[in-house]
């Protein structure tokens, strides 16, 4: 279901160091959690697109780490999928990087792991033909002089939820401000 342009809110950060984007991370965490009864009912897929260095996989494991993910996070740069068990839920980290073509996409299998119970953070979405996905949740990060930026879009309601619980967990870390 789309978000309504209402309703349809952003976020934008300035994430001038690592510890931002970790700050980022957490709070984008904390609405996850905080959303995790509509996210086992209808699931959560969050895009994160940007040049690489712009910070999508620090961002995805400092939202892990909060999430309570202790071990190691790796980049799925080489693998495409980086499974985590949190409570009831399943997050897969894609990064389809590597796909050649849409198409790509459609023959690995992944879409099976789309739906209720999972969030999907994916890095370069659009090598997987963005059409073919039903974004909640879009993240653009981008280098900047400052450091990053981080400009977040709600596609949907899942994603509107998500994205309120992120400005209101961002606005009350240490130092957030939107």
């Amino acid at each position: 279901m789309q978000a309504s342009a209402e309703s349809r809110s952003e976020l934008r950060v300035d994430l001038p160091d690592e510890a931002a984007t970790a700050r980022l991370g957490a709070a984008l965490a904390q609405a996850i959690e905080a959303d995790s009864a509509t996210i086992e009912r209808a699931g959560l897929v969050i895009a994160l697109s940007g040049e690489l260095g712009s910070g999508k996989t620090a961002l995805v494991r400092a939202t892990l780490r909060r999430l309570g993910v202790a071990g190691l996070v790796r980049s799925p740069t080489y693998s495409l999928l980086e499974l985590y068990s949190i409570s009831k839920l399943n997050f897969y980290h894609f990064d389809f990087y590597r796909f050649s073509e849409p198409g790509d996409f459609v023959s690995s299998g992944f879409r099976d792991f789309f739906g209720p119970g999972a969030v999907c953070a994916i890095e370069w979405p659009e090598r997987a033909g963005e059409q073919r996905l039903t974004i909640d949740l879009r993240i653009r990060m981008q280098i900047a002089d400052s450091g990053r930026i981080a400009q977040f879009d709600a596609l949907t309601l899942v994603g509107q939820e998500c994205l309120d619980g992120t400005k209101r967990a961002w606005q009350m870390s240490p130092d957030g401000a939107c």
